[in-house]
This record gives structure tokens, sequence and C-alpha cells, in this order.
């Protein structure tokens, strides 16, 4: 299982050779992680963590924070002795060798992708409701969202009656592969104004938000208890943390800076501690807000979030004029709207409407990095990895990822794209986490700029936190995974088994090498490391 390890010392040497100039401080660290994890996640899923938790979705926002918090630290030792892009795939291949390599890209298809997928959804919500308060004209209900679906036996079953298309969300996916496609990258001063544009947003909600907090809003604080009703999966407090982990994940943006950064082994830590921290406040007083305001009650005690049942109650009150916000699909524009402020509900979807379509452009870069690099291994077929001749950019690539995230986009609702993207991203965590613990017994000796602190306490925790969150998501997204696993599983059997260029003994560099051997393929400009992408 350990064997057909890249060679660690290969790939520093090349990072040595192409060292970067270590500038970055503590607060520097901070702000990037604020500006890389605020997004997605709050605007969108506020509505469906009411759902699972109601008010208990504030403990369901600290629960997921520390899990990340730990996740972090340990993301960040191997960041740091491997401070090159690849993200969690190239951590893994170069301590526990190319099966779980493998595995680790192949789940990480499932948390770039399938997030895409999730961020194209919501910019549709709030799109429409934005076209809805400015114009008043509204697309079908069978055109705004996909069928519902729900597992009979170990089989998916889809209900057309609560949609049957998104076509605003088939739109932005497919508007972003083009731009992709064609070579549009957006520069560091265009997302800092995003990021401006997004905090901004959310103070502006936090401040008209909460002088009307009213406090009979938090009772019962907790109507589906920790763990939700009995025979439901992924509801409850803990059920709310497993979704609401969507939100905080943008961090390792932080950790891969490590070769950046001054004195890494203080700096890190505080960078990433203190982002995360700064936006679980951040969150706590959004959602007291957005509870206080209006209320977050569930409709009804063990109604799954998404579900048909859901959606027909939604369906049944908004025909009474009443929508809470358990049923909204912009939930922060929609709470501001209900507290007579129109204007800055209108300003809030705005702020959505533009930053939304940039974390999609940030995550399908994402994506096509790792098929390019699992494609430049042998692993994948290296067809994928091919760059067009006019636009420079992977565009076969970067068409097969556009098609499956407009797929995606159009069949599945938010919510549970988020859980999906979930259980990939929670497995890759759990891979960083043993990692980091086996690298300390295999190569204690190794230089670490920055060591994870009590790494025998923090690696089990955050490895358990990370199972402990996977097997809380609903029971549709627990089977994804292992499906999607066996899946991969086959493909690397049958295809990357007998391709792999470590495995046929080829000399394999890293990919911003200029010295790379003829026949090697070429570095591809543009493309930023995943980590990058704001979730």
């Amino acid at each position: 299982m350990f064997g057909r390890v890249k060679s660690l010392d290969a790939i520093l040497a090349t990072a040595e050779k192409k060292s970067l100039h270590r500038s970055l401080g503590p607060v520097q660290l901070t702000l990037l992680g604020i500006g890389a994890i605020i997004g997605t996640g709050i605007f969108v899923l506020t509505a469906a963590a009411a759902q699972k938790a109601g008010p208990g979705m504030m403990y369901s926002f600290i629960i997921a924070g520390f899990v990340c918090a730990v996740a972090a630290l340990c993301y960040s030792e191997l960041a740091s002795m491997v401070p090159v892009s690849g993200s969690a795939y190239t951590y893994s291949y170069a301590v526990v060798g190319e099966l779980l390599a493998w595995m680790v890209g192949w789940a990480l298809i499932l948390e770039y992708a399938v997030a895409a997928s999730a961020v194209s959804v919501g910019w549709s919500g709030y799109f429409m409701g934005l076209v809805k308060s400015w114009t008043g004209f509204e697309l079908p209900l069978m055109l705004q969202a996909g069928p519902t679906w729900t597992m009979n036996g170990f089989l998916p079953h889809a209900d057309f009656s609560t949609g049957w298309i998104n076509v605003p969300a088939i739109f932005v996916a497919l508007a972003v592969t083009w731009l992709l496609m064609i070579g549009t990258k957006e520069s560091a001063n265009v997302n800092a104004v995003l990021v401006a544009i997004k905090v901004t947003a959310l103070t502006l909600f936090i401040a008209l938000s909460l002088p009307v907090l009213n406090g009979e809003h938090f009772a019962p604080f907790a109507p589906n208890g920790w763990f939700g009703p009995a025979g439901t999966s992924g509801m409850g407090i803990v059920g709310a943390a497993s979704s609401i982990f969507f939100a905080y994940v943008g961090f390792d943006a932080v950790s891969t800076a490590a070769e950046e950064t001054k004195n890494p082994q203080r700096n890190v830590p505080i960078g990433l501690i203190g982002s995360l921290a700064i936006c679980t406040v951040f969150y706590l007083l959004v959602a007291a807000g957005a509870i206080g305001a209006i209320g977050a009650q569930p409709t009804e005690l063990g109604v799954a979030a998404g579900s048909a049942e859901f959606k027909a109650q939604c369906a049944a009150l908004l025909a009474q004029g009443q929508e809470p916000l358990v049923c909204s699909n912009e939930a922060l524009a929609h709470v501001l709207r209900s507290i007579n402020y129109s204007w800055a509900g209108d300003l809030v979807g705005l702020a959505a409407n533009l930053a939304l379509p940039s974390v999609i452009l940030m995550m399908m870069f994402g994506q096509t990095r790792i098929f390019f690099v699992m494609a430049r291994d042998g692993l994948l077929p290296e067809k994928l990895a091919s760059v067009h001749p006019k636009w420079k950019t992977p565009y076969i690539v970067t068409m097969v990822t556009g098609v499956f995230v407009a797929f995606g986009a159009a069949l599945l609702p938010v919510g549970q794209l988020a859980d999906i993207s979930n259980s990939g991203t929670l497995f890759a965590f759990f891979m960083v986490a043993l990692a980091v613990m086996i690298l300390r017994v295999r190569d204690a000796d190794r230089r670490r700029p920055f060591r994870t602190p009590m790494v025998w306490v923090v690696g089990p925790i955050a490895a358990a936190g990370c199972v402990f969150l996977y097997f809380n998501l609903p029971l549709e997204s627990i089977l994804v995974l292992p499906v999607w696993g066996v899946i991969g599983l086959l493909f690397y059997f049958l295809y990357g088994y007998r391709k792999s260029h470590v495995g046929l003994g080829r000399v394999e560099v890293h990919e911003d090498d200029p010295d790379a051997p003829h026949g090697s393929v070429a570095p591809l400009p543009g493309i930023p490391a995943p980590g990058d992408a704001d979730e």
C-alpha cells in the first residue's frame, strides 16, 4: 500500500532551487485566511443549517470550526515540509504512496467539482431573487431547481414534483467553463475587491439585523436535538455542523503559504487559528442576526432539509404568503427584506451575484489543477493534460469538468451538493492527519519548518473529528464516497497502476521546474494551486 512513493527529496530540492521570499507575517496570513474562508457557505447554507438544527446551528458553527482548526494544524506541517502546489494529493504521494494519493486525488474531485456545482446553485438562488426584486419576473418553478433525491434502499430516487432542472445554475457553470477554456483568469486585485464586497455585505447584514434581535426566536434552541430524531440522518446540531463545514473550507490557503512566511512555526498557527476564530465569530453574528430577526425554527421536526416533504411544506407556506428562513434560496437577502430593508437585501443579493462566480472560477481552477497533475503523473489519460495551441489552457479537462459541474448544478439542491463535497473534503483531511503521524514515525529527523503542536493529541483528534462529521452527513452523502471510491479503484487498477510514471520508473520533477527533461508535460501557466478556492 505504501509503495510507489514520490521522492520527497526530489520535490524539496526543486522547491529549494526555486524558493520564495519569506515576507508574510501573522496579520497578512490571518487576512489571507479570512478572504479564503468567508464566502459561499455563509451566503447559501444558512437556511439548510437552520432546517437541520434551528437556533442550535450556532453550536454547529463552533463544532465545524474546531474540526477545521485541528485539521489545519496537521495540514500546515505537510505544507511546510512539501512547500509546493498540488494540495493533499501531492502531500499524500510524497508520504504514503501512490494508491492512497490516488484515493485522495479522486476524493478531491468530489471536493472541488461538486463544490463548484453547489456554488452555482447558490448563485442561482440569489440571482433569481434579485431579478424578482428588481423586475418582478420569475422563471417557472420547474426551471429554478432540480428534482429532490432520496434513497430507495441503495438506489437513488428522483421526485420531479419540486423541480426539473436549474437553468440559471447551468448558465453560470457553463459561462465560467467557457472563460476558463479561453484563458481568462482573475487578477489578485479583482479577487481582493470581491473579498472586500463579501465582507462588507456580511457586515451590513450584521449591523442591520442584530438591533432587531428577538430573544423569543431562540426558543426552543435545539428543536431537533444534537443528532436529530430517531430514523433520520444528517439532522440535529451535529448534522448541521457536518453541512456547515463547507463554509470553512479554504483555510488551506494559509497552510500552503508556509514557504512564504516569516517564522512559520509561530506565524502559521496564528494565521490559521486567527482566521478560523475571526470567521467563526463572524458566522455566529450572522447566524444570531438571521435567527433573532425572523426566527429559524424548522418547518416540522424530523423533516430533512431539501426533502420532498420539506419542499411541499415550503410551497404550502409560500401559497399563504409566508416564507420562513429555512425555505429561502437567498437566506441573508431574504432576512433583510423581511425586516423592511429591501434596499439592503438587494445589495447583499448583488454582492452574492458578483462574488460567487469568482468562487466557481477558483474551484474549477483547482479541479483542473488536480486533474492536470494526476494526468501528468500518468494516473489519468495524458490526453486530459493537452494544452490548446491558441488558448494555452487545458481545454479538454476544463470542458469535462465544466460539463460535470453543470450536470450536478442542474439536478441537485445546494444542501445535497455541499454534503457530497464535504464527504470528499473530510476524507482528504483525514488522510492528511494520518500522513502527518506516519511521517513523524517513518522520517522523524526530517526538517519541519512548522511542527504540529502536540501531534499525538491533535492528529488523532483531527482524524476522529473528520470521521465523526462524515458519519453525521445524510445517508445518501455518506454512501456517495465509498461508491465513488470503488469507481476510482477500478479506474486505478485498470489504467493508472499500469500507466503510472513512478511505476514505470520515469524520472519526475516538480511541475514548476524549468529544467524538466524532454518529453515531460509543460507547466501550465496561470493555474493556481488548490487551496486558493474560496468556499
